[in-house]
């Protein structure tokens, strides 16, 4: 068990009156971490740090602030075996999943650190002559930042290291499931060397976040908002934002649909299929939840995708022998799978592996013949439970896609790449790969989704966009006319 801090200007601290809260680790229920359980007084103590740090850190140069950042991904990646226990014990994820997050979160720092010579503007043509216009970016200001728990490295890491570049100061709220996780990714920034307030670390009770969430946004300082996590939660945040008129960035909850089309190699879509279903247990918001695939190849697919699915290794993720599906984050979540299996087969879709679940070590699961009646097609699992869905052709494959108020990732395969190209062309998301996995990630890559996956991007240079302000600046440089 670990007992954690705070950090608030440089300094580790506890929260108002040593309030604290547990979590415990899915498996066995063990207390896993002891943190600070936030009070909005500790919240607005963070983000008056952050708004002092911001004077002097938003006029840091772009070549110390890469140092400090490359520092940071060094740091990060030093701390893989502390990462791997951590989310063990918080959320049941594998080591290989850990090991995995671990990687592409230094990537993201690293690619940061390639954008802070990137913050340009551009001179703009006025009708007003002798003047000189400019449209300038720069940084905004404190920015919060709230990240989940199913990838926490990754996305932990994608709260933070953008706004940094970019010359603002960050509040990082983290997750209520994996606050010992989260407080590794700060150390990393704190040993790199991190002026205090920049980086500051504040963690919550489950029934605190509300209050502290509000406390911040509320801060004049603070001005702008990012947040990953379920749509339910994300729409709560979005109106929170709204009431004080801060900017957000929402990358939210995903139904992703993979198209198989009829022409598609088998094996490779086989190969897609099972690590968009299952990495991580199916809890990543990219996860393919849907299998769309033509029914003259359906048969063939369904078999050899079953058997791959099946034989998928299943355990304890703390144990020595590697896992793909280590422990689901909770009950609630084996519940939530185990009643939409009971509903697609009492409407007639075929369980062709796996099942359901009395613990959270749940297998891989497939059902197939799935139908629009069933809570199945339209419900995020987050779990390791799939659905297929048979149909005649690219307008009905296309039809199926879209019939979802998601919009995150997508994914088509067939061996015809320009008709494959076409129809992912066709499908309402933000991210949409041919002959590629649905569960894909690229520091560079401008990341969101739309309908109800999100607003705005993360990543590369929309990630500057999002977390600058756009100023028009001009400079009178001979005299000007005026009309009276």
């Amino acid at each position: 068990m670990s007992d954690m801090s705070m950090l608030i200007n440089g300094l580790k601290v506890t929260a108002e009156k040593g309030a604290t809260f547990e979590r415990r680790n899915p498996l066995d229920g063990s207390v896993a971490t002891r943190a600070p359980a936030a009070s909005p007084a500790d919240a607005t103590m963070a983000a008056d740090a952050a708004a002092e740090a911001f004077k002097s850190w938003s006029q840091t140069g772009p070549s110390a602030r890469r140092a400090l950042l490359l520092k940071a991904a060094d740091a990060l990646e030093a701390k893989t075996p502390q990462f791997i226990e951590a989310v063990g014990a918080e959320t049941g994820g594998t080591g290989m999943w850990a090991g995995f997050n671990v990687m592409l979160a230094a990537g993201m720092i690293r690619e940061a650190a390639s954008l802070t010579t990137q913050v340009a503007g551009e001179v703009i043509p006025s009708d007003v002559p002798g003047s000189l216009a400019m449209g300038v970016r720069q940084p905004a200001g404190v920015v919060l930042g709230i990240a989940p728990w199913n990838a926490p490295v990754i996305l932990g890491v994608r709260a933070i290291a953008t706004p940094l570049a970019c010359g603002n100061t960050v509040i990082f709220k983290g997750s209520e499931n994996c606050p010992r996780t989260h407080q590794l990714i700060v150390e990393a920034f704190q040993e790199a060397g991190f002026p205090p307030g920049v980086v500051n670390y504040i963690t919550n009770a489950p029934a605190d976040a509300a209050g502290v969430v509000e406390a911040i946004v509320a801060h004049p300082a603070v001005r702008r908002v990012n947040f990953t996590g379920s749509t339910k939660v994300g729409k709560i945040i979005a109106m929170t934002c709204a009431r004080y008129l801060k900017p957000v960035v929402l990358e939210l909850g995903g139904k992703a649909p993979m198209v198989i089309l009829d022409d598609a190699d088998i094996t490779d879509a086989v190969n897609g299929a099972a690590f968009g279903c299952f990495a991580n247990s199916g809890q990543i918001c990219m996860s393919t939840e849907r299998i769309i695939v033509d029914q003259r190849i359906a048969d063939e697919f369904v078999k050899k995708f079953a058997a791959k699915a099946s034989a998928l290794p299943l355990g304890d993720p703390r144990k020595p022998e590697p896992v793909v599906l280590g422990s689901v984050i909770g009950m609630s979540t084996v519940e939530h799978c185990n009643a939409l299996i009971d509903d697609a087969l009492a409407k007639g879709a075929k369980l062709v592996c796996g099942g359901k679940a009395d613990n959270t070590l749940m297998p891989a699961t497939v059902l197939d013949h799935c139908t629009p009646e069933m809570k199945i097609y339209h419900e995020e699992t987050f779990g390791p439970v799939k659905c297929i869905v048979r149909v005649n052709g690219v307008e009905e494959a296309v039809a199926c896609a879209n019939d979802n108020e998601y919009g995150l990732s997508a994914a088509v395969f067939g061996g015809d790449i320009a008709r494959a190209f076409n129809v992912a062309r066709r499908i309402d998301s933000g991210i949409c790969h041919v002959n590629g996995p649905t569960v894909h990630d690229e520091a560079q890559m401008p990341f969101g989704g739309v309908k109800g996956s999100g607003i705005g991007r993360f990543g590369g240079k929309a990630g500057i966009a999002e977390f600058t302000e756009l100023r028009w600046l001009t400079m009178q440089t001979t005299p000007r006319h005026y009309p009276f």
